[in-house]
């Protein structure tokens, strides 16, 4: 940060410039670029939708092609423009935007705007993820469904412009915290294949193994309800209350909401204990799995299996069926891929002795703090260089405003 001040002080002692998006650049839509036009080779393209899936801050190469011909029709950045997307479908991704630093022009699609400025191009990509932007751009955005920024009111948005040094430096800081931080992405990218390796040979067994289903091993398997929802004096007690979009392969130990004693009485929703492993039934999640930390309910889409412990290990069921997800997902019916309590309880599983059950659970419950737990290890590591990168980010990019 030294540097950055010191450069301030010597060429901004003052305070920077702050100027609208308008007056240091041109705003262009891009025009009758479509995901079938799309080729693996010809001349570089950026589709609208791919800046949210494809790329980061900047990017030297493109994902797609398109044909030369179509090439010369489209509308197109040069190098050193922005790629931003103007319609997403939350409020956070409406406008990201990538700096495109190749080499050659490249077509652009429909809903996104081209952006030709005079600033360093990493500068003005950065200056897109900060709070300060994000703030600005809320005040513009409209649509329920489909959220948009038009070009008019993009340009409106206000950003520093420090001298042309100034900027770099600043990009050159956070590039050099981005590639940190990707590194050790990569790192847990690598861990997470090899977990995924490891758990497929503990979890395949020979001939001689026997098998039963969820429900065979299970003292007791029930599902929740929900209380009437206009009925407020339901909801806002003491009593947890898991929804499926909560059950995530995690263990629960809170819940976003939470239920009355009356809401209880006037529902299906019923209490399971610690260490239940819950299945979701519907919606996004349905097939995913979760084990319960406290004592909580559920509502009607969780399937929850009360192991009995002369059978199985909980914690081995939760892998299995963590394992098996998408066998078990592929059951289920409808276009979210819904599932019922018979399909869950009647799925198999291998029942080894519980010895072995216990030891493959306690390895995979190794493995999987290394992948997932963000209290420890390389997904500690990353959260503190997020969290690290995001603050330098916003103070890097914050100044005191010229007079």
């Amino acid at each position: 940060m030294s540097r950055i001040d010191d450069l301030i002080a010597a060429h901004c002692p003052h305070g920077v410039t702050v100027r609208t998006l308008g007056d240091v650049g041109k705003l262009l839509r891009g025009n009758g670029l479509q995901k079938k036009d799309l080729r693996d080779e010809g001349v570089g393209a950026i589709h609208y939708g791919q800046i949210f899936t494809t790329y980061g801050t900047t990017t030297t190469t493109t994902k797609s092609f398109v044909e030369p011909v179509l090439a010369a029709r489209l509308r197109r950045a040069q190098p050193g423009d922005l790629v931003i997307a103007t319609t997403s479908e939350n409020d956070e991704d409406v406008c990201k935007a990538v700096a495109w630093l190749g080499d050659e022009e490249i077509a652009v699609s429909g809903d996104a705007f081209i952006y030709a400025h005079d600033l360093d191009p990493q500068y003005v990509s950065y200056f897109f993820q900060t709070e300060a932007f994000r703030a600005q751009k809320r005040r513009f955005i409209s649509g329920t469904k489909v959220k948009r920024v038009s070009g008019a009111d993009l340009a409106r948005i206000k950003i520093p412009v420090p001298p042309l040094a100034i900027q770099r430096e600043i990009a050159s800081i956070l590039d050099k915290m981005e590639s940190l931080k990707a590194e050790l992405e990569a790192e847990l990218e690598l861990r997470s294949r090899q977990h995924s390796y490891f758990r497929d040979v503990l979890l395949t067994f020979g001939n001689d193994i026997a098998w039963s289903t969820l429900g065979g091993i299970s003292a007791k398997v029930s599902s929740g309800g929900t209380p009437p929802t206009g009925r407020a004096d339901y909801y806002g007690g003491g009593i947890p209350w898991l929804r499926t979009q909560e059950v995530d392969y995690g263990v629960v130990t809170s819940t976003g909401k939470s239920i009355t004693e009356l809401g209880l009485a006037n529902s299906s929703a019923k209490w399971v204990p610690t260490n239940t492993v819950v299945v979701a039934m519907y919606g996004a999640t349905a097939a995913k799995v979760a084990i319960t930390g406290i004592p909580l309910t559920t509502n009607q889409a969780c399937c929850n299996l009360e192991i009995d412990p002369n059978q199985a290990d909980y914690r081995y069921v939760f892998h299995w069926i963590s394992h098996e997800y998408e066998r078990l997902k592929a059951l289920g019916e409808g276009s979210q891929s819904n599932l019922n309590a018979q399909k869950v309880k009647s799925y198999p599983i291998p029942v080894p002795p519980l010895e072995e059950q216990r030891r493959i659970a306690a390895l995979l419950d190794r493995f999987d703090a290394l992948v997932n737990d963000l209290s420890i290890g390389l997904p500690a590591e990353i959260e503190a260089r997020r969290k690290q990168y995001e603050y330098y980010r916003d103070k890097l990019l914050t100044f005191e405003e010229a007079a």
